[in-house]
């Protein structure tokens, strides 16, 4: 369908309606300062062949390396059946399903993406989508402070050893509405939580704690334990994890005695290249007792007068999408493309493919940590088992120079960590998964050996 602008008599027209001078005004509730100037960067016009020519410019700079970076988007093989179903028509235009009975393919999408999700985490149920991990976790947070409300002091217990940029963003989002974030240490010969840390806050008010698995290092971290103690400070469970591990670890709704009460995480590693960075989709599930707490939309299944099976949206506030200040999220819509090919890939792949993976993946990660402890001026500085990433550290060379050197041999070298935790040295976060065979693992030896 082509895209026709308005005129500027029919812009007037509609103005002079509802009684305006301007479009501007009706976005007067926006600070002037926070009001974005003209983009100096970005011309004013472009012809089409133009913009494809500057596009294709961009792209080439990416190149194509071998990765062995991780923290928080993951290569893995992804079918070609995936995105060629994914950008069908019927799917990639597709959008918000504002009325429901118009919309009933895409519904049957985000209910099939919705039981899958929950089935994988150990949860009753989900919702469709969020805009990716990090802000996923801070709605789970916010999510959390409504649901407990036993808990009047809105402190949040977060692990240092969860993905630095979460934290940031969690602070972002929640730090004008009265809720403490709590960093709790994590022990530096194991890369774990401190439980000594966390026991300190025994008898007081915390509304939930977040638990990571794996953590921002790729260990595994004593989930049971953690769910446990938090219950007995009457505090909720967020379980912060990549749904890839879950094809093999215990599901958050298993934790302990009594289970994680929400789970969060980033979702692209299912099925969602990882495309310079975006986009990708968070996801949210929890015990079937919060569900009217928690953000975006839910789809149900029913059957009409006829008896005939239908899809519908359920527990959802009309305010969602126009009254944002009453709403219990401002998140509007989602990433429903991403759901889509990720629901696909699932599909695709079923249990047992996605078990094969995620062995594939702790397969390829040990042996690269052996090769690894092999090479002078290189160690690997957590002992304890984990899944994609490990940290490693580096002797005599920096670890920022380390990746700039790989990258002139066209290999993505790890994460540089060291700003993050400067108490760790001079330390590369490397991941490794099912994508990569024995010749990748030796040929990035070689090169690592010859930068270093």
């Amino acid at each position: 369908m082509p895209f026709i602008p308005h005129t500027e008599q029919e812009i007037k027209e509609m103005l002079d309606t509802i009684g305006v001078e301007s479009i501007n005004q009706l976005f007067d509730e926006i600070p002037p300062e926070l009001i974005s100037s003209k983009l100096d960067e970005i011309p004013d016009s472009m012809s089409e062949m133009q913009v494809t020519r500057h596009i294709n410019q961009l792209a080439k700079k990416d190149g194509t390396p071998m990765c062995f970076a991780g923290a928080g988007a993951y290569e893995h093989h992804i079918p070609a059946a995936v995105w060629q179903l994914t950008t069908r028509g019927e799917y990639y235009t597709a959008y918000t399903p504002y009325q429901p009975e118009a919309a009933q393919g895409t519904l049957q999408v985000i209910y099939e993406y919705q039981s899958m999700m929950a089935h994988l985490t150990g949860m009753d149920v989900s919702n469709a989508s969020l805009y990716d991990g990090s802000s996923g976790l801070a709605e789970a947070i916010l999510m959390a402070v409504r649901a407990n409300r036993k808990s009047k002091g809105k402190n949040i217990l977060i692990p240092k050893n969860i993905n630095p940029v979460y934290i940031q963003v969690v602070n972002n989002i929640v730090k004008n509405q009265e809720i403490n974030i709590i960093e709790i240490d994590f022990d530096a010969k194991t890369g774990l939580v401190d439980h000594d840390h966390l026991k300190s806050f025994v008898d007081q008010d915390i509304t939930a704690v977040v638990v990571p698995q794996p953590n921002y290092f790729g260990l595994y971290e004593d989930v049971h334990g953690m769910t446990n103690w938090a219950h007995e400070q009457n505090a909720l469970v967020i379980g912060l994890v990549n749904p890839m591990s879950l094809a093999l670890l215990s599901a958050p709704g298993n934790w302990g005695e009594k289970g994680a009460d929400i789970c969060c995480g980033e979702g692209q590693s299912m099925g969602v290249p990882m495309s310079s960075g975006g986009p990708y989709y968070g996801f949210l599930t929890c015990k079937e007792s919060f569900v009217r707490n928690m953000p975006g939309r839910i789809v149900g299944m029913t059957t009409d007068l006829e008896g005939k099976e239908g899809f519908v949206l359920t527990y959802q506030a009309r305010e969602q999408h126009i009254r944002r200040a009453k709403a219990t999220s401002n998140i509007c819509t989602n990433q429903g493309l991403m759901v889509t090919a990720s629901t696909i890939y699932m599909s695709l792949l079923g249990s047992t493919g996605l078990r094969n993976v995620a062995a594939n993946c702790i397969n390829n990660t040990d042996k690269l940590k052996q090769k690894i402890n092999a090479t002078d001026g290189l160690a690997v500085l957590f002992d304890g088992a984990g899944f994609h990433e490990f940290v490693v550290k580096l002797d005599q060379a920096k670890a920022a120079e380390v990746i700039e050197k790989m990258a002139a041999r066209d290999i993505v070298a790890g994460v540089d960590i060291s700003n993050h935790y400067p108490e760790l040295g001079e330390v590369l976060l490397l991941c490794v998964t099912e994508t990569k065979t024995d010749e990748d693992l030796d040929y990035f030896i070689e090169n690592l050996k010859a930068c270093l």
